[in-house]
């Protein structure tokens, strides 16, 4: 590859007409201009100028390079005011990554009131439950809500908001079956779940004013998802769920579900932000963090 200031002195030497002229213009050692042209000579194997102490001229193929040099450091300075527009303002493409839940009943009303505020920016979401990895799939940001720590990585994470889950039945269900009273009450009852790879299914519960206090409750889905707007419906006939508070909060307040055991919670689930880097984050993906830090957390609590 040529050096694009090698490209850039010859420019400027043909358009002055002489070595001389282009030091002065650039505030430059003749000597220096006069170098870095012979540098570009010879990586080209090929004589762009004949000069001599009373004369400058072009060769043809220095007239036929220097119209297609112009062109090369025309788009080289579009290419770099690009550049320095993203990262002067908030603006381009962010690519991030969520879970289907917390994309349906977390982030949907706040992606739009970002959208709002940073309208130059376009956001491009990919909702899987998936495992993604924002380098190898080319995220800008992704969020991972997990209940164990995520292993060792040379990503970038930081820790958003801590998310209780509660159990929630519906009325419906509760009125035939009995509000349990107590954990151990929780062994007659029916329950949905999220569907897991190993076969036993436990709620693992903490009394929320006395965190020493523990109970575990095996159970046996009559139904295993890994939908949650699904496994939310079906609790409302079907039996007890676990489920994030803030997926279970709407259904409560529409009168769809109650929560059942309320002094006791079934665990608390993290969501982090995981980033490829954290050096030369442009503006609108700095800006997006700095938002969802605001706004997610107690649109999740």
């Amino acid at each position: 590859m040529l050096d694009l200031y090698d490209v850039y002195y010859f420019v400027q030497a043909v358009e002055k007409k002489g070595i001389s002229a282009t030091a002065r213009a650039l505030d430059l050692p003749k000597s220096t201009v006069s170098r870095r042209i012979l540098a570009l000579e010879a990586a080209l194997g090929v004589r762009l100028i004949q000069r001599t102490t009373r004369r400058f001229a072009v060769t043809d193929v220095g007239q036929e390079f220097y119209e297609r040099a112009v062109a090369t450091l025309v788009e080289a300075e579009s290419a770099e005011n690009v550049v320095r527009q993203r990262v002067a303002e908030p603006r381009g493409t962010i690519r991030f990554s969520c879970p289907v839940a917390l994309a349906q009943l977390g982030l949907a009303e706040l992606i739009p009131r970002f959208m709002t505020l940073y309208p130059r920016i376009r956001i491009v979401q990919h909702a899987t439950n998936r495992f993604v990895d924002p380098v190898q799939d080319g995220f800008d940001v992704c969020l991972r809500a997990h209940s164990t720590l995520l292993p060792a990585s040379t990503l970038i994470q930081r820790h958003l908001v801590d998310i209780p889950w509660h159990l929630f039945a519906g009325p419906a269900y509760l009125t035939h079956k009995g509000t349990p009273a107590s954990p151990e009450d929780l062994a007659a009852h029916d329950a949905v779940g999220l569907q897991q790879s190993e076969e036993a299914h436990v709620w693992s519960l903490t009394h929320e004013e006395h965190p020493d206090k523990k109970a575990t409750v095996a159970y046996t889905p009559c139904l295993q998802s890994d939908d949650m707007g699904t496994l939310t419906v079906a609790a409302r006939t079907h039996g007890i769920v676990a489920l994030p508070g803030y997926v279970g909060r709407k259904e409560v307040e529409s009168g769809f579900l109650v929560r059942v055991l309320p002094q006791w919670h079934a665990g608390i689930a993290t969501v982090s932000i995981l980033l490829p880097s954290r050096r030369g984050l442009l503006p609108s993906v700095r800006a997006f963090i700095d938002f969802l830090s605001t706004h997610v957390p107690p649109a999740l609590s």
